[in-house]
């Protein structure tokens, strides 16, 4: 499919963005690929569309599925977009992180609910050009699809792992890994940091400016390279730990897509532009409400 698709009737309200080590949806049949063109570039990779458990999701591969983009090099915005055009109004993301903390081990999982964004390099906003908003990040993961997650991770996580109902996400930049004074820094009081991460704080933001409800599943694979008693990170010791990881991850998507999404309680993410755009929508370019439609549609075109 092109963007010439009537997108709208799709209604594909559950999506999955898969990091490192999850490239596919195992078990998903009746498969469309949608190769979307949005105002912001091609996705990373194309849209998966299917039917597991008698539910249609979506599912992208946030490096592609040949795993070739940088964390700095892939189109947040082009795929969190694409997401809003087929209907998407939950995410759940995976990503593959290290501790930072002693009691965080690897092969455990952390219920993101915070972040602090130390990226450099990325355009992490739906807006400008013509057309301001600020949306509220106080509670940057949906606190009302979490529950629902961590209800699903209860019933499939496997035995001598540990769910971490809350933590901190310090994301870097990358593609390097941290120094052991970035990694302390981000250990301390200043920071708090419970996980470690390249990706997740730029689709957290434009998931809640496109008014989807987004949560993370930090996937711990190390202890990044702090810990004086286990070896420093490695590519071998991730893949190692990203292949068991990505077993849980798929378990909890099948898990998921017996949910029943019309019964979820009402998030707050998806009316989050209710009063952020701050520009009058006679005084927004026309060119950048077109671009912007699926986001700001109902807002400016009353």
């Amino acid at each position: 499919m092109t963007s010439t698709t009537n997108f709208e009737d799709l209604k594909i309200e559950f999506a999955v963005i898969g990091g490192s080590g999850v490239y596919k949806v195992e078990g998903l049949s009746d498969v469309t690929e949608l190769d979307i063109d949005t105002p912001f570039g091609k996705t990373s990779s194309k849209i998966f569309v299917g039917v597991l458990n008698n539910k249609k999701i979506a599912f992208i591969a946030r490096h592609d599925v040949t795993h070739r983009y940088l964390p700095t090099e892939i189109p947040f915005k082009a795929n969190i977009y694409a997401l809003k055009m087929i209907g998407v109004k939950y995410i759940l993301s995976f990503g593959a992180c290290g501790s930072l903390k002693e009691e965080v081990h690897p092969l455990d999982v952390v219920l993101v609910d915070q972040f602090i964004d130390n990226t450099k390099l990325r355009s992490q906003t739906f807006f400008g050009n013509g057309i301001i908003a600020h949306v509220a990040m106080g509670e940057p993961i949906c606190p009302v699809f979490t529950k629902v997650v961590k209800g699903a991770l209860e019933k499939v996580k496997r035995d001598g792992s540990t769910i971490h109902e809350t933590g901190t996400y310090v994301c870097i930049e990358g593609p390097q890994f941290s120094t052991k004074a970035e990694s302390e820094l981000y250990r301390s009081s200043m920071y708090n940091g419970s996980v470690i991460g390249m990706t997740a704080v730029s689709e957290a933001k434009l998931a809640r400016e496109a008014e989807i409800a987004y949560t993370c599943v930090a996937l711990v694979t190390d202890y990044d390279c702090w810990h004086k008693d286990h070896e420093s990170v490695t590519v071998e010791l991730v893949l190692r730990n990203l292949r068991q990881n990505g077993d849980l991850a798929q378990a909890l998507v099948k898990q998921l897509a017996t949910v029943d999404f019309s019964q979820i309680a009402v998030s707050k993410a998806h009316s989050a532009l209710n009063c952020a755009i701050l520009t009058h929508k006679f005084h927004i370019p026309q060119t950048v409400k077109e671009n912007l439609k699926y986001i700001i549609g109902k807002y400016v075109n009353e």
